[in-house]
């Protein structure tokens, strides 16, 4: 099956938030809700709808997505502080 841009799109995102394990159905749910937004180009009212609940259904799916063990702001701080921290040991050092 040949899946259009939002399904696409949606597919993509819910493999990088690793939720499918976690919500079966909600996954399922948003990539039919997505197939019907990508499929309902002459029933405007019917995209509207379905877009609507596919994005209530995608703020569940990030708010159950584990956080990410590095990359986010937090472990930037810790670079940096530790990247402080050697240059100043080092300064000292020599």
């Amino acid at each position: 099956m040949i899946l259009g841009a939002v399904a696409t799109a949606i597919k993509d995102e819910i493999a990088s938030l690793n939720v499918e394990d976690r919500a079966p159905g909600m996954t399922a749910l948003a990539l039919s809700l997505a197939r019907a937004v990508d499929s309902s180009a002459k029933a405007p009212t019917a995209k509207a709808v379905a877009a609507r609940e596919l994005r209530a259904v995608m703020k569940e799916l990030r708010a159950l997505a584990p956080i990410g063990e590095e990359g986010d702001v937090v472990d930037d701080i810790a670079r940096q502080r530790e990247k402080r921290r050697a240059e100043a040991r080092s300064r000292r050092s020599g």
